[in-house]
């Protein structure tokens, strides 16, 4: 088997026979521990087994770079030492398993289902929300329908007065058993499904996807086809910031920045489809390489819209910032500060807009980033204002990183035929990870004995940042939310798989 792991590798593959699994309370204790030891929790997920166990797995970004696997075992109806208390980072990732599997975390805060899957779906309205109590404290509840095209979700909000002293948010309106499909499938006809799984995220998951595939049977990429992979999900970077860009100069009337993002994001995506046929990529990638090359005709084309592209970028950047009325609005608004954004795990953007100096493009490079690094870009504010400066900065680095790349590379990136992998190792358990826009996605697939497809984990870093959005609320005014919202720019469909 060609061993995937290291510490620089966005994957990693292991036997499931090397995979001793602990008792469940060990394993807990194994997870505290590399917590203490400054790793990080990316995720965790399990899978019923015969013999009435169900087995879990917690995927670890070590601290000392790499990934790394812990796995236990115990009974359906078992419990375990929850781990929220001490490490609010799993708070969401313990829901999730107790949700999907049952294992109840002992002790947890507030274990109240993610998703809320399957027959509780129908059962939602016999949760309760947080309440704060108070004699003038009320509530505001928005959502879950919303106008415009703005997915599904319920926001409850406890004001004093116009101030949010609290705000609970509630998904799972559009849980779509994206996980449970891919087990109904053959392993080549996963990839259109992993492409949406967020919209906006199309490159990030399949990439992740793809390389977990090829990783499982044995195929390593050429350089030009994960250079064509990376110009892809770069630009998928620009084109998806400058929603949230659109999005915050909107709500704030800030019109001439509203209508530039948005004509400068047509002209992205309106490129990414000249390149492969899909404004936002899908059918581009694939196991086993690329469906669509670059020509030197394409590369032409794609320095000449970038060089446009960045000098109105760079104007209406300029007029963003400087206007005061933009300045009054974000400046000191939704703050979420370094060390609440470490406590609670939050990932991407949104975590490096409050100086969490965390992104797996430089954490993970793979050969790809190693060659050609990219960036890694913080802000110390935290607010709303950071997170806007924060995403015209990550543009910019992209920009760079896509001209360097396009204007200096001399090996060929539209020669490269699609081979799609041949048979995938049996009884693998095999970890891949991407940084999209947002942050990390993870895709974790579990091949049986038999070759074929036991156990699929899709994560998406919408995941582990709603619990920020609701912190960066706090002690602001209900008509904050919005922007704040914005700001974050989460994926309900990213969460609700």
């Amino acid at each position: 088997m060609h061993d995937m792991a290291g510490p620089h590798k966005p994957v990693i593959m292991r036997l499931t026979r090397e995979l001793a699994p602990l008792a469940l309370a060990d394993w807990a204790e194994a997870i505290a521990a590399a917590l203490r030891a400054g790793d990080r929790v990316l995720s965790l997920f399990g899978r019923r087994a015969g013999n009435a166990q169900t087995v879990v797995t917690a995927v670890l970004l070590r601290a000392a770079g790499g990934l790394e696997v812990l796995r236990g075992s115990g009974r359906h109806d078992e419990g375990y030492p929850s781990l929220t208390a001490r490490f609010p980072a799993v708070q969401v990732l313990e829901r999730e398993l107790w949700e999907q599997t049952g294992l109840v975390p002992q002790g947890h805060p507030w274990l109240k289902p993610v998703r809320f899957e399957g027959e509780r779906q129908r059962r939602m309205h016999e949760v309760p929300f947080f309440t704060v109590r108070g004699q003038e404290v009320h509530e505001v509840g928005v959502g879950p329908i919303h106008a415009s095209v703005i997915e599904p979700g319920h926001f409850r909000f406890m004001c004093h007065g116009e101030t949010v002293h609290h705000l609970e948010i509630q998904l799972g309106y559009q849980h779509r058993g994206i996980e449970a499909l891919m087990l109904q499938r053959p392993l080549p006809a996963l990839t259109p499904l992993a492409e949406t799984i967020a919209g906006d995220t199309s490159i990030a998951h399949a990439w992740a996807h793809c390389a977990a595939i090829e990783a499982l049977a044995g195929v390593q990429m050429d350089p030009e086809v994960e250079l064509v992979r990376g110009i892809a999900l770069e630009l998928e970077r620009i084109a998806m910031h400058l929603v949230a860009l659109t999005g915050l100069a909107t709500d704030i009337a800030f019109l001439q920045g509203g209508a530039t993002y948005g004509r400068l994001r047509t002209a992205i995506i309106n490129a990414t489809m000249r390149v492969c046929g899909s404004r936002f990529g899908r059918g581009w990638l694939r196991p086993g390489g690329v469906r669509h090359g670059i020509t030197p005709e394409l590369r032409a084309d794609l320095l000449k819209t970038l060089a446009a592209f960045s000098r109105d970028f760079a104007e209406v950047n300029e007029l963003m910032r400087a206007a005061r009325s933009v300045q009054s609005r974000f400046q000191g608004v939704g703050v979420v500060s370094h060390q609440a954004a470490q406590d609670i795990g939050m990932v991407g953007l949104a975590a490096r807009a409050s100086a969490v100096a965390l992104d797996t493009r430089a954490s993970l490079p793979g050969r790809l980033y190693e060659r050609h690094p990219s960036e890694l870009l913080i802000e110390p504010g935290g607010d709303c204002w950071a997170r806007l400066v924060l995403r015209m900065r990550e543009v910019d680095a992209s920009l760079r990183w896509l001209e360097a790349v396009l204007g200096g590379v001399d090996s060929r990136l539209d020669g490269h035929a699609l081979q799609p992998p041949g048979r995938v190792y049996p009884d693998t358990l095999c970890v891949s990870v991407r940084e999209g826009f947002r942050g990390p996605v993870l895709h974790a697939l579990e091949i049986g004995p038999d070759g074929r497809l036991l156990h699929v984990k899709l994560q998406d870093p919408s995941l582990f940042n709603w619990f920020g959005l609701a912190l960066a609320v706090r002690n602001n005014e209900i008509s904050d939310f919005p922007i704040c919202n914005k700001s974050f720019d989460l994926s309900y469909c990213g969460n609700d798989l």
